[in-house]
């Protein structure tokens, strides 16, 4: 597993970028892209008894 800063980071640049998106079709893939490593924190966070936040 890769370092949970590293996850949270990119995380948000995801989440910045699908907002300055200029299409559908790469404001999507960057909101899959957060979901994605949204679900890898979440698991980081279930492996290490840390309670995951509400969404």
């Amino acid at each position: 597993m890769m370092d949970v800063n590293y996850l949270l980071h990119r995380q948000q640049v995801s989440l910045i970028r699908a907002t300055l998106a200029k299409s559908a079709s790469a404001r999507a893939s960057h909101e899959t892209l957060a979901r994605a490593y949204r679900e890898q924190i979440n698991a980081y966070r279930e492996s290490n008894c840390i309670s995951t936040p509400p969404h």
